[in-house]
């Protein structure tokens, strides 16, 4: 197979002017990698902390993004006991699932190879609490999944999105792994390029009945720790996704709309993809930096620093970090008013128009 001249990789030459955009987040991304060895720089307790942290945080997000209704606080609580017993809801159930592979991905990143088996492991392993999904987990799509518009009744109103049917649903993920195979054996393109290709390729062919965008951040994770980003474990990929779902949407569509064609347009998909990967990594380096992060915060004060150190707003209001994190709002008040005390928080302005900034630039 001449995978030179396939789509897959022809997709991904572009004019010079995005050539040039692409670089200059490679660039930003790589300098924050080569200039750290996060996890040595990090006091191993303060690592762990900020990984569970992530394993709950990420959780919590990658569900709600395909509408779980489960907060942050309640993820933390089902991690406590994820042993403990039944779940109660099928959220329960999804959520468990994701908590124990994401924990299995950031232990076990380097002995996991990317394969088919590997991804069909993965599907069926998140997703075996799910009762709803006993029959269809570890297994390829068995009928059409489009991506389908609904209204406010749940009335579907239009196809968004037609992905691969499914009797070429294993043809298709098969080439994509041997592309991805051929791809890091060869060098072709650079690191992350390869990925945010391969991620785009993987939702595309959408080759599970339910759970793909789910099982594409769980692959994420993996692709990105094999790759040597550490800042994986640090940062969540998944909360980033979250803050910016609408962007996150409008990106894949964009690209989707020429898949196959004979102009495919990757880039809206690799643009944002590149941006959610320098946010992590911008905020992980902020984290390596603060050398008393440890002493100072507790874990939710920490959920909300490495919030707000994360967005691309430097300002916030008390009711959009409630929203995002998901805490009370006593307990996000009483963080506030921690940071403040610290001077990690400016205060601006009173009353409900009252807002939040970093203290300094990053």
């Amino acid at each position: 197979m001449d995978w030179q001249s396939d789509r897959l990789s022809k997709r991904l030459n572009f004019s010079p002017a995005r050539t040039e955009a692409v670089y200059a987040l490679l660039a930003e991304i790589d300098a924050i990698k080569t200039a750290f060895r996060l996890t040595d720089q990090l006091p191993l307790q303060t690592s762990n902390r900020l990984t569970r942290s992530v394993i709950v945080t990420s959780t919590g997000a990658s569900n709600r993004i395909e509408g779980n209704r489960l907060s942050d606080d309640q993820v933390e609580a089902l991690y406590r006991n994820l042993h403990g017993g039944k779940f109660k809801s099928r959220d329960e159930q999804e959520v468990a699932g994701y908590l124990e592979m994401l924990a299995l991905v950031l232990q076990s990143y380097n002995n996991m190879k990317l394969g088919e088996a590997l991804i069909l492991q993965l599907h069926r392993d998140m997703l075996k609490y799910s009762e709803r999904d006993a029959r269809r987990r570890g297994a390829y799509k068995f009928g059409a999944n489009r991506v389908e518009a609904k209204d406010q009744s749940g009335q579907v109103i239009g196809v968004i999105f037609e992905p691969t049917p499914p009797h070429l649903t294993a043809e298709e993920m098969q080439e994509l792994v041997a592309w991805r195979q051929w791809a890091d054996a060869t060098g072709f393109k650079h690191p992350l390029v390869r990925i945010g290709n391969f991620i785009f390729e993987y939702l595309a062919i959408h080759p599970f009945q339910d759970g793909n965008g789910r099982t594409s951040r769980l692959l994420t994770n993996l692709l990105l720790l094999q790759q040597g980003y550490m800042f994986t474990a640090l940062v969540s990929h998944e909360k980033l996704i979250e803050e910016r779902k609408a962007d996150y949407y409008l990106a894949l569509n964009q690209a989707q709309s020429s898949w196959k064609s004979q102009a495919e347009d990757i880039f809206p998909w690799l643009i944002y993809f590149l941006e959610i990967v320098k946010s992590q990594a911008t905020g992980a380096l902020v984290l390596v930096q603060d050398d008393r992060i440890e002493n100072l915060l507790s874990h939710k004060q920490l959920a909300l620093w490495q919030w707000a150190q994360t967005r691309n707003d430097t300002e916030f209001s008390r009711k959009t970090a409630i929203e995002a994190l998901g805490f009370p709002p006593r307990t996000v008040e009483a963080i506030i008013k921690k940071l403040v005390e610290l001077k990690r928080l400016e205060r601006l302005g009173q009353g409900r128009g009252t807002r939040y900034r970093l203290t300094r630039p990053f």
